[in-house]
This record gives structure tokens, sequence and C-alpha cells, in this order.
């Protein structure tokens, strides 16, 4: 890790650009993609030319992209009920549990934070209609692992939102079926219906709409470059959750902290991706030299050591002089996890104005928010918890304003609009409420 004393310094790292306008594709990327396509593309020109062929030829452009990216041949892109069902009898019964244990307090947690759909008056003739969306499509990361978790934090909040119609995309296998765990998953979540898709095919599939796929109302769900860079663009014809990139992590310590689940924490982020962001802020000169050496010594035992090393290699100590400074460089990285292990969590969280989620103290480990904690695992990343929020129930229900004045509101009101009309130069507008005043007795 990258050590820095300079608050200074500190905070002129931590102020980023958006991950989205700076990422470029490496010369291995570079030379699949003129393998696939024939010629030399940008990510971009890429994921475009994707994108056009699902919407001209649907089905079976998504066949023949899952052929030459993957090498993998599927004939019947959606998955049947009985085989859904059937994956509870090759799932193991412990995973089954833990997946119906988690669904249960995702269920809750997002329960006991829905605004429920209905009808509002707000007072004075005036009100708000909030509606669940008609359908939405989840999109699930697989092919070379499983992520059921993925599942039920995507389709659960939707399903206690109200939405009608879930659909989940997820990346099939090399024998072209999606892993048993993910499929257990979207049978506990209530998914209506599943399609094996991935990458940028998918997601054009969701958005417009193939001969087997739905077109969705919204996409939800994070994925690898092309899934995010697609789901930039088809935004418009479709609403998207967000544009989800590298995972993130920054633990803020004192010198109570436990080293050793510094260093885990940490590690456990960066075994997801080599572009993970791993962060540690302390004020504890001594503490940061044993997380340190927690990290060299846990490292090694990792299954995925590679992957986490390479992470590690660009992550970050700071040493800060007292947890107000932490608290200034969490605010302007705005971290999508943010673990606090310090005495007296919940006083320094009060603090943080901008983060994805707030694991506070060591008995909440950001693992358990990964799984069964409730939240939905889904986060603002790139910085863009400063603006954004995790996903939630909120994300599914769609608000309409509903205007009911009466005869003597429109009367006081009426003059004030036609003054606003005729300052615009719109003589219809004026005159739309000039006749109503005109015929009103």
């Amino acid at each position: 890790m990258i050590r820095i004393t300079d608050f200074s310094r500190a905070k002129q790292l931590l102020n980023r650009d958006s991950f989205w306008e700076t990422v470029v594709a490496s010369p291995l990327m570079r030379a699949r993609i003129k393998e696939i396509f024939g010629k030399d593309l940008s990510l971009q020109d890429a994921v475009d030319q994707i994108i056009a062929d699902v919407r001209l030829h649907g089905d079976q452009a998504i066949r023949d992209y899952t052929y030459r990216i993957d090498g993998i041949s599927i004939d019947s892109l959606e998955v049947t009920r009985q085989s859904i069902a059937g994956s509870y009898n090759v799932v193991d019964e412990k995973l089954i549990s833990a997946l119906e244990l988690a669904a249960q307090r995702i269920r809750d947690f997002h329960r006991s934070c829905n605004p429920r759909a209905g009808f509002y008056t707000i007072g004075q003739g005036l009100g708000q209609q909030i509606s669940p969306l008609e359908k939405i499509g989840i999109y699930v990361p697989g092919g070379t692992a499983a992520y059921p978790s993925s599942v039920l934090m995507t389709a659960i909040p939707a399903k206690v939102a109200g939405v009608g119609e879930i659909v989940m995309v997820s990346p099939p296998s090399k024998d072209g079926s999606i892993a048993a765990p993910t499929l257990a998953a979207a049978g506990i979540a209530g998914v209506d219906r599943v399609f094996k898709a991935g990458g940028a095919q998918a997601i054009a599939s969701l958005a417009f709409g193939t001969q087997s796929v739905p077109r969705v109302d919204k996409i939800c769900g994070p994925g690898n470059i092309f899934v995010t860079l697609a789901k930039k663009m088809v935004y418009g014809s479709v609403a998207v959750d967000g544009l989800q990139g590298p995972t993130e992590l920054v633990v803020v310590a004192d010198n109570t902290a436990e080293a050793s689940f510094c260093a885990a924490d940490l590690l456990a982020q960066a075994e997801h991706d080599p572009t993970a962001a791993v962060i540690c802020i302390t004020t504890s000169l001594e503490l940061a030299d044993q997380v340190t050496k927690q990290i060299e010594i846990q490292l090694q035992k990792l299954t995925r050591c590679s992957i986490a090393s390479a992470a590690m290699d660009r992550g970050m100590m700071i040493i800060v002089n007292n947890l107000d400074e932490a608290a200034e460089l969490v605010n302007i990285h705005a971290p999508e996890h943010l673990s606090l292990l310090v005495v007296d969590a919940l006083s320094l969280s009060r603090k943080i104005r901008n983060a994805g989620c707030i694991f506070s103290g060591e008995n909440s480990p950001e693992v358990l928010g990964d799984y069964v904690a409730g939240p939905s695992h889904v986060l603002p990343t790139g910085g863009s918890a400063r603006f954004a929020s995790p996903l939630g129930v909120q994300d599914f229900l769609k608000v309409t304003n509903v205007v009911n004045l009466n005869k003597t509101a429109m009367r006081v009101l009426g003059q004030a609009a036609v003054t606003i009309a005729k300052a615009e130069g719109l003589d219809a507008h004026a005159k739309a409420i000039e006749i109503r005043l005109g015929m009103q007795r």
C-alpha cells in the first residue's frame, strides 16, 4: 500500500475524476475486441455495435455474441420454471438456508423503508400518486462464478415495491446453463423470468426487447465494463440504477482498532478485482504498521492472492492527525463502503455525508453487508455517493403529481398565471386561463 502522511496530498489524491471518464481498454482487451469485431474499436464503439446488432437482429444477435465473445452455444435463451425449481435439489441445503435467511432480512429491511404505493393528499387540491414500475430487469454477473447474493439484493427491493414483473439476465457458464445457486436465489426472490444472456447484449435486450426478452422500464445490477457502458448508452430509452465501477472500501481506524480486523476487511474487498479501491485512514502510526504486517500475513493464505495483491499494491494507507481530518477525507472521496473501527463509531458516522453504506464498529464488518445484513449491496461507486443513494424500494417507484383545484383556487391563482404567461410571450397559455375566468359565475 502507498503510505501518505501529508494531509493536503491525501485530499488531492482522494478528490478523484469519475472512473468512467478515464477508463480505457487494456492492450489485451483491445486485441480481443479486434479479434471479435475484425477491426480496432474503442470500448464505446464495441458496445455501440453490440447494441445496434441486438436492436436489429434480436435473439440471434445475443446467441452470436455469446458464441463470439465466450465460445458458448445456446439454443433457448429462457430458463424454464422447471429448471429454476429443480435447482433447489442440487444446491446444498445449508446454502439454501443461508439464502433464505438473507432474503428474509433484505425483505424486512426494505419493507420498513417502503414509502408504499397509493395516492397522497398534500393539501389545497394537490397530491401525489406513487406507483410501482411495471417491469424491471436485473443483471446478475455469472459465467465463471455464481453470485446468488446479487439476485436477492436487486430483486427483493423491487418485489417489496410491488413491481409487476422482474426479468433476470445472467451470463451462462461453458455448458450453456446458469449456475444452480443463482437460479435458486431467483426462485427465493420471486424473479418471474430468467434469460441466459450477459454483457452489453443482455443490457440491449432488456432496453429494447427481442423476440424472447421483454423490454423493461428500468435495468438494475452491477456488471463488467461492457455492461456498465451499455447501461450508460441505453439510458433515456430505459432507466438505470447507476453506473457501478470497481468495488471500494475505506476503513477509518483509531489506536483502539484491531489490526487483523482492518486487514481482513481490506482484503475482502481487494479479492474482488485487481482494480478494487482499498484505503485505510488512521490516526495511529503504530496501527498503520500493524495493519501492513497483517495484510502480508493474511494475503498469503488467500485463494485469490494474486488478485488481492494487485489491488493492495494500488491501495493507500493514510495517516491523519485526528478523526475530523479522516471524516473530511471520506467526504471528499465518497466511497462505496465505509468501515468505522473507532471508539464511538456512531458519533463519527454523523459527520459523514458521502458514503454508500457505513459499517459502524467491529461487529459490523462490510462482508455482512454483502450478504445478510439487510440493506442492498448495490451501492454508488466512483465518487457518485456524493449525489446517489443505495438501491432500494424507492428505485422501483415513480411519482405522478396530481392537481385537483376547485373554482375558488382557480380564481385566486389564475390571474398570476396569466401574468406570467404573457411575460413569457405565450398567449395561448394566458387565454387557456382567461377563458375559464370569464366563463366562471
